[in-house]
């Protein structure tokens, strides 16, 4: 049995000086990554205000790109991850923004490989962190619960159809949140979950008349 440390109580294990401007930034990236399902060849991170301030002297770029690509926060290959050849088939960019509506240590992540997806997300404390839209969509993502995510045409019915596939296979439901453009037109629908989803699950899910884009959003590790 790990017998535990002071360290593992008081910050997560990891590369970096900080816990949320390094880890945070690491499991944001990973997090968008999982969003997303796959590591896109283009991306472009918007930092706002400490994040953009402090970034580089706390490795928040680098956290943030190796996220991305999939390194976990004690990978050793983050200090150097510029010059790493994990970095050299992927196309990035940094840009530096003051916003005080936003959080001190936030992000914008804008995808790109054949199709485009904006992902914001803050890093809260204690390597902790939340996604807060995608797409426009208001949603509120921790990285602690496998969840599926759809896009849908705002009709009524829409939510018992897809949660009653979810509950057909006993699996229960810890949240669900909604948002929409406007009644009648694009809506989202977060769905956290305890356990884990069948494919044949999601393969239904996609196959319900009226739904566009179906993700199912793994859970960070502890």
């Amino acid at each position: 049995m790990k017998q535990t440390s002071i360290f593992d109580i008081i910050s997560p294990i990891m590369i970096g000086p900080s816990s949320s401007h390094t880890a945070g930034a690491v499991r944001l990236g990973l997090l968008a990554r999982n969003i997303y399902g796959e590591t896109p060849k283009k991306v472009t991170f918007k930092l706002f205000n400490s994040y953009a301030q402090t970034g580089k002297g706390h490795g928040t770029e680098k956290g943030l790109l190796a996220g991305v690509l999939g390194l976990s926060v004690d990978d050793r290959r983050i200090k150097n991850i510029f010059d790493d050849e994990i970095s050299k088939n992927i196309e990035y960019k940094f840009e530096y923004y003051e916003d005080f509506k936003k959080h001190p240590n936030s992000v914008d992540f804008i995808f790109e490989n054949g199709r485009t997806m904006d992902i914001y997300g803050e890093s809260v404390g204690a390597g902790e962190v939340v996604v807060r839209t995608i797409d426009g969509f208001s949603v509120k993502l921790s990285g602690k619960y496998n969840t599926l995510m759809i896009v849908y045409d705002d009709i009524p019915g829409m939510i018992s159809k897809v949660t009653s596939l979810i509950q057909a296979k006993n699996i229960n439901i810890a949240s669900l949140h909604c948002d929409r453009y406007a009644k009648g037109e694009e809506a989202s629908m977060c769905i956290c979950i305890d356990g884990d989803l069948d494919n044949d699950v999601i393969e239904s899910v996609k196959k319900i008349d009226r739904v566009y884009f179906v993700s199912y959003i793994k859970k960070l590790e502890e």
